[in-house]
Order: C-alpha cells, then sequence, then structure tokens
C-alpha cells in the first residue's frame, strides 16, 4: 500500500510491522520512511508521532491491512481469532493520531457471515471518535483497475465528520493485461535448472506496454532483478505439471496452472510461524513445468522490478501475498489525495 499512496503524492511518514523482516524490506524500499517495529494491539499514537519525529504534524491519511486469515473465506473463520481484534487497534491508532482520513483492507471475507459483526463493531468505534465511513461498503478486484489477478479486497474508507467524502474509485476502462503480458518478457524464466541466487543479471525478451512500465532501466545494457531463485521440483511433480492444461488445477498439489491468455488466480500469502508457517499454493508457470518465482508473482502483483522483497522464496512469496497490488492501492490513495 506504501508504494501506491506514495505513487499518488503523498508522503509516507511512517510504518509499522510487528514483523522485522517486513519492516527491513520496507526500510529498503522506502529509505526515508520511518519503518519500525510494533505490536498495534499494544502501539499508541503518541509513540508512533514520537518513534518517526511526527510531533504536531497533520496526519492526512493512516492506511493498512490487519491480518486477514482470521476472516479468510478459504479457511474457518475464527472470531477468536487474536488478529481480528486488530481491526479495532487500527481504528484505535487513527483516532488517537487524529488523522483526518484512514483507509483499510482486508478480505472479501470480512463483510460475510459472523466476521462482519467485527466490522460493524469496527464501524461503531470509528463513528463514536468523530469518524464517518463512505456506505455502501465496497469490494474491489485488482483485475479492474490494471492488474493482470482476480483479487478481491474489501476497501473501507473512513472520513473526519467535519472534511469530504472520499469517493471509490471506479472501474478502469482498459482491460488487464494477461498473464503473459505481465511475464513474458522474463528471459530469466527460460530453461530447466533453477537460479542459485536470489538476483539476475543478464538480458531480457521484448516486453508489453505493461512490462514496459515495470521495467527498471538497465546499466550498460544489462538488467538487475532480485526474486528470480526458482524451485527445483522432482521429476514426479515436472511430470504432473508438464501434464496439466493451463488454466486448471494440477490434482495433486492442487496448484493452478496460469493461463497464458488470462489472469492469475489470486496470490496468497500463507501463515506466518506464530500459526504453521504454512506455504500458500503457488501457481504453475503457464508454459515451463514450475511454481512461478517470486519476481513473477510481483509482476503479477504491479510491482516494478526495482521493488525488492525477501531473497528467501517463503517470505518474498509471503510479502507479495500479503500485499495490496499497487496500482490498486494507487487509485484508492487518489481518491483521498484529490481531496486536498
Amino acid at each position: 500500500m506504501s508504494l501506491g499512496f506514495k505513487d499518488a503524492g503523498f508522503e509516507i511518514a511512517a510504518a509499522i510491522d510487528v514483523d522485522p523482516i517486513n519492516v527491513e524490506m520496507h526500510h529498503k524500499n522506502f529509505p526515508k520512511t520511518n519503518a519500525f517495529v510494533a505490536d498495534l494491539s499494544i502501539v499508541t499514537g503518541e509513540s508512533i508521532r514520537k518513534k518517526a519525529n511526527l510531533e504536531g504534524a497533520t496526519i492526512d491519511v493512516v492506511f493498512g491491512g490487519p491480518p486477514c486469515q482470521g476472516f479468510s473465506l478459504m479457511g474457518k473463520r475464527d472470531l477468536n481469532d487474536p488478529r481480528s481484534a486488530l481491526i479495532n487497534h487500527f481504528i484505535r491508532i487513527v483516532a488517537e493520531l487524529d488523522a483526518n482520513y484512514f483507509v483499510l483492507e482486508n478480505v472479501a471475507g470480512l463483510l460475510s457471515g459472523t466476521t462482519k459483526k467485527i466490522l460493524d463493531d469496527a464501524i461503531d468505534f470509528a463513528k463514536e471518535n468523530g469518524y464517518e465511513v463512505v456506505t455502501p461498503i465496497q469490494i474491489l478486484n485488482a483485475a479492474d483497475f490494471g492488474v493482470p489477478q482476480n483479487r478481491k479486497r474489501v476497501f473501507v474508507l473512513g472520513y473526519k465528520k467535519n472534511l469530504p467524502a472520499p469517493c471509490y474509485p471506479k472501474k478502469s476502462a482498459v482491460t488487464a493485461p494477461t498473464v503473459w503480458e505481465a511475464i513474458a518478457d522474463l528471459t530469466l524464466a527460460k530453461g530447466a535448472k533453477p537460479f542459485d541466487n536470489d538476483t539476475y543479471r543478464g538480458q531480457l525478451g521484448t516486453p508489453s506496454e505493461y512490462a514496459k512500465s515495470l521495467r527498471s532501466k538497465p546499466s550498460d545494457g544489462v538488467y538487475s532483478i532480485s526474486g528470480c531463485l526458482r524451485t527445483n521440483h522432482g521429476s514426479k511433480s515436472v511430470k504432473r505439471f508438464k501434464a496439466t492444461a493451463q488454466g486448471t488445477q494440477e490434482g495433486i498439489s492442487r496448484f493452478f496452472k496460469l493461463s497464458k491468455k488470462g489472469l492469475s488466480n489470486t496470490l496468497r500469502a500463507g501463515t506466518g510461524s506464530s500459526h504453521g508457517s504454512y506455504t500458500a499454493p503457488r501457481p504453475i508457470h503457464p508454459t515451463q513445468p514450475r511454481c512461478i518465482t517470486v519476481r513473477e508473482a510481483a509482476r503479477l502483483h504491479s510491482f516494478p522490478d526495482w521493488f525488492d522483497f525477501h531473497p528467501t522464496r517463503w517470505h518474498g512469496f509471503r510479502q507479495v501475498g500479503n500485499s495490496v497490488p499497487p496500482r490498486l492501492s494507487k487509485t484508492v490513495a487518489s481518491c483521498i489525495y484529490d481531496l486536498y
């Protein structure tokens, strides 16, 4: 979300996360931002201001996506999951920072069933603290905003009662790029052997307009891109991946094989060490018998090639899967930025 808000024109003054690795990578990509480790259920608005040297400053907007696994439609939704309570703490931080606006992102499951009560309680809490919420609350699909991925997420837009209300963004008139338009130029994907390290240096193929917009400038004609370490699959997996048709699930792993002419399925994050360290299913490359790389996942998420993720595949995929596609977050951020 930080990249989208930055591209929309906001200065990212501070960022917090409970995971030191996420904070480390945020600092690498946003070196001017005060990023630090903090537990949302404990940290206060006052401590954030002090840590980020923001005493007396007006906070235009607070945005975030508290952990969503407690609400996910993919698994058992758990009202007692302590991560579910973080939505209320998010609203508390907004109020303590006296922010003019806020943007809360979460999975679509937050709007259905028993978990909707958690959101309703959070909205009531926001209203008690002088905020209104744009209604009806909408689910936005990243594919409607120029991202080559079907990814539906809830966005809650809040604002102080004395300020103009933002509007939800309208769908893009441009058709989303396909999987192949996103990753075909990554010639590092050719060949059967995995790379031995995270960074690829060399030439790339001819890019689509979408891929061209995400590329970094080469140095002396050579591209340098991180996130390129590939998985070395066993022979049985390779055989099954080859036999799987594009746009279908492989029968044993249940991994989805991407279609060149279609969109990616939702890229998921898996769980952290506190919840079993489960790896989320990773899509199979459309033309090669392997799972996609972190960089290919980043392309399907609309991240530019200069943006770095943790060099281990497990953390790298989690960071992509947990993030909001930058093109989508920029569109949402612009709805607030345009009010200033």
